[in-house]
């Protein structure tokens, strides 16, 4: 049987020195015979029950009253989901999908027609400082848009809100 010292040791259990030191002065390691050396896999499988000893949720016994605690505990967030979802405080995820995509639809669809609506105008405007502010005021204005998604999709937060009751 081949015989590691602690460096070895606590390499190979992702540890310090020091700390195989303290684990062997407390029993959960143990040297072979009255050398200063370890069986690699007698640590491996003595510092495993260690771990374990210190962590009895990682076995595979059931604690029924905990089990009873989390069910009541999901049941319980369940229904205030579920409430809150009624009250209109919290929205589904595929709601809020579609009225993102289309409110970034229409953005985008609004911001692409500027050109095409003010070239005209634009064409006969020379001075930069005016074309900027009139760019800048149909940019605004579309942003103004986009930030009033309320009163563009009323119709679907409402049939939403109607379909929540």
């Amino acid at each position: 049987m081949k015989l590691y010292d602690k460096n070895a040791v606590a390499k190979f259990l992702d540890m310090t020195p020091k700390n195989v030191e303290r684990l062997t002065s407390k029993g959960v390691l143990q040297t072979v015979g009255e050398t200063k050396l370890y069986s690699l896999t007698e640590a491996n499988h003595a510092y495993i029950r260690y771990l374990r000893d210190r962590n009895p949720e990682t076995e595979e016994a059931v604690d029924l009253n905990e089990e009873r605690a989390k069910l009541t505990k999901a049941k319980r967030l369940n229904e205030e989901l579920d409430l809150a979802l009624k009250r209109g405080e919290l929205h589904k995820a595929e709601d809020v999908k579609k009225i993102m995509s289309a409110t970034l639809i229409n953005f985008k669809s609004r911001l692409s027609a500027i050109p095409a609506e003010e070239a005209d105008k634009l064409a006969t405007m020379t001075d930069k400082a005016k074309i900027f502010l009139y760019l800048n005021t149909k940019i605004k204005e579309a942003l103004a848009e986009l930030s009033n998604f309320e009163e563009i999709f009323k119709e679907e937060i409402q049939e939403d809100e109607e379909g929540n009751d």
